[in-house]
């Protein structure tokens, strides 16, 4: 079954090219692990130094005992006290259902 992680950031203004930096490299890295099935990161509307990453991959037992260890992650989760304004905001989810537009 597929899990699905919501992680929120609330970047310091002043670290939000390398938060962005940072993060695309490793979105670029992670795409290619084997369990991992697709990412989206979404920019608030309002503020733009708070993000949403929405990350779903195929195995959750795989995230927590090889992806989240792998040496590319280790540069993101050092930096990570020094970009954001508070720890991230992360939540694990199940698929229920999922919809999508048809095209005719």
């Amino acid at each position: 079954m597929h899990t699905t992680y919501l992680i929120g950031f609330q970047v310091r203004p002043s670290q939000r090219e390398r938060f962005l930096e940072l993060l695309n490299a490793l979105l670029d890295a992670m795409r290619h692990e084997k369990t991992f099935v697709n990412a989206t990161l979404h920019r608030d509307g309002t503020n733009q130094n708070r993000f949403l990453l929405h990350e779903t991959w195929g195995d959750h037992q795989d995230v927590i005992d090889v992806q989240i260890h792998r040496p590319y992650r280790q540069v993101w989760h050092d930096a990570l006290p020094a970009l954001l304004e508070a720890p991230r905001d992360i939540s694990v989810w199940h698929p229920m259902r999922s919809d999508h537009q048809t095209i005719e």
